[in-house]
């Protein structure tokens, strides 16, 4: 993801100015973790050190599609991306700010607002965390901190498998699905038949989605991508207007010294009832 040139804003300078670190012993972390969540990170190895926020208020261009084709609309796929990658990057600039190894539990929120119904505000939300003995080899692709959509009790069965999170990678494909002519409809009135050119729409839709998805694992060097999900909706655009929205970690195997320093193996525990 490319990075912004937007400052990060003052508020937040200031906000992560109290949070606890190796400098700052009485600040205080803040995390949006549940209890299980904070105790298993805790029991990983590593600390929450704040939450991180990464806000973009993006006004969607108008794309129009032929009335009887299947087609991507490309402009609004493009926005959808590009939107979220800006949040996204901002997150990332907030967790490198305050010190963090990594973000755990990304949540990437779209909200329509009231203003214009092209403008949306895409969130990117997770509790940064940084490794409790200091090894900088949990860290992303190029030193960053690493993102990952993974809960907190997740991450610690990932790490307990020997894989590390590398980035949050996703994929985008808004598509405008091809609208059946009246004689089409009339001709399957009271059968059952199967709407082929909307299957074939949603089934490609889907393909691009996830195939974007995985270019951006392949580039980050990934051995897979895990907790993939696929979200649907249509965000209040023009009737037969859809997005797909691939999501998932990228995920690598933990270097061994690493694994073998931090991670314990899994022990079986055998219990007797009286």
């Amino acid at each position: 993801m490319a990075d912004t040139q937007d400052p990060i804003p003052q508020h937040a300078l200031e906000r992560m100015k109290g949070l606890r670190s190796q400098n700052n012993r009485g600040g205080v972390f803040t995390s949006d973790f549940s209890v299980n969540e904070f105790l298993l990170v805790r029991k990983a190895g590593f600390e929450p050190v704040g939450l991180c926020v990464g806000s973009c208020i993006y006004h969607v261009g108008v794309q129009y599609g032929g009335w009887s084709k299947n087609q991507e609309m490309t402009v609004l796929s493009q926005a959808m991306y590009q939107a979220r990658e800006h949040a996204m990057t901002r997150m990332r600039e907030e967790a490198r700010d305050m010190g963090a190894d990594g973000v755990v539990g990304v949540r990437l929120e779209v909200k329509r607002l009231e203003w214009d119904q092209n403008i949306l505000e895409f969130v990117a939300i997770g509790t940064g965390v940084v490794h409790a003995a200091g090894h900088t080899a949990f860290k992303g692709p190029g030193g960053a901190p690493f993102t990952s959509d993974l809960s907190g009790q997740d991450f610690w069965t990932l790490l307990h498998a020997g894989y590390r999170p590398l980035e949050m990678v996703m994929g985008s494909c808004v598509y405008h699905v091809a609208h059946r002519g009246l004689f089409k409809t009339m001709g399957s009135v009271g059968q059952n038949v199967e709407l082929t050119n909307y299957s074939q729409a949603l089934y490609d839709a889907r393909e691009i989605a996830m195939e974007r998805m995985q270019h951006e694992a392949i580039r980050v060097q990934a051995e897979g991508v895990v907790g993939m999900d696929l979200h649907e909706g249509s965000h209040n655009w023009q009737p037969h207007v859809i997005e797909f929205f691939a999501v998932g970690t990228a995920v690598t195997p933990i270097a061994a010294e690493l694994a073998a320093s931090t991670i314990p193996d899994p022990q079986l525990v055998l219990s007797v009832n009286s």
